[in-house]
């Protein structure tokens, strides 16, 4: 059994009436959580520090804005892929960068742009890149417009995850329960000692690899598809819910001191992607959010 199945089948039970909770408990997923490495455990990767890339790719930047921080580095092949449910590569390393406009020096007249959540012209302020196994690579100073993060070495564990109140795979599969359950989700108030026993986690930060995000603020993926519909929030909820769907979790990165990553007032950065386009490969077709409390 993963870690933290038992604990959410226990709080989903406690906290939800009885239909509802088993459909929630249908939805969990597995996870590959991440966490600062101790003597004698694996490494995974890393959060911070200078990445390695090959020669001839530039580091990447934000066209106008400046360069983009190192966030983190997955060895994919390090992971425990065969108990996911995600088409992760099999080899090679995925590589996450952010814009992060409170890192290195900017003029205080000219202060850079945020990446906005939900605001498409912003999105190449996140990147994700894979580097195939094999690939020479050198170690890459950092640019002077950015001060890297301290590097934290990373290992990982398998985790449950299960979604969030509005995750639109959740509101799909209770349509066809009773009315009284139905009203239930509906009504103002009725989650919240499920969704407080949910947003304490036994541990922080909340690092992940796949599975469902950890949100700050609501499903990311209504988030992603927003972004993905033009911005702002669709008027059609049909096709808003729709295109949520068709994202699932990559990565999140939290808030770490050790790290000093500090997103906003302690938030999470999100990387989402269409299975599709993970399965081929196809990391430039990822999205970005972030949310902060």
């Amino acid at each position: 059994m993963l870690k933290e199945h038992r604990r959410l089948v226990t709080l989903a039970r406690r906290h939800l009436p009885p239909a509802v909770a088993e459909r929630w408990i249908a939805l969990m997923r597995p996870a590959v959580r991440l966490r600062t490495r101790q003597e004698g455990q694996k490494l995974v990767g890393q959060l911070g520090g200078l990445p390695a890339l090959p020669d001839g790719l530039p580091w990447p930047e934000w066209e106008g804005e400046g360069s983009l921080g190192f966030v983190a580095l997955i060895d994919c092949g390090r992971l425990p892929l065969d108990r996911l449910d995600i088409a992760l590569p099999d080899s090679g390393t995925l590589l996450f960068f952010y814009f992060d406009p409170e890192d290195g020096y900017f003029d205080p007249e000219y202060p850079p742009r945020a990446v906005e959540g939900r605001n498409p012209e912003t999105l190449a302020g996140a990147r994700v890149i894979h580097i195939p196994a094999g690939v020479p690579t050198t170690e890459r100073a950092a640019p002077a417009d950015i001060d890297p993060y301290d590097h934290v070495p990373l290992t990982a564990e398998l985790i449950s995850t299960g979604p969030d109140w509005e995750h639109p795979a959740l509101r799909a599969a209770v349509r066809a329960l009773s009315d009284d359950d139905r009203a239930f989700m509906n009504g103002h108030g009725n989650s919240d000692p499920f969704r407080m026993a949910l947003s304490k986690p036994p541990q922080l930060p909340q690092h992940r690899i796949g599975g469902y995000a950890y949100p700050v603020q609501g499903a990311v993926e209504l988030d992603v598809a927003a972004t993905q519909l033009g911005g702002g929030t669709p008027v059609d909820d049909t096709a808003w819910e729709k295109e949520a769907r068709r994202w699932t979790l990559l990565a999140q990165i939290d808030t770490d001191d050790e790290a000093g990553m500090m997103w906003g007032d302690v938030g999470s950065l999100y990387w989402l992607i269409k299975p599709e386009d993970l399965a081929a490969g196809r990391f430039d077709a990822a999205s970005f959010t972030w949310q902060c409390s």
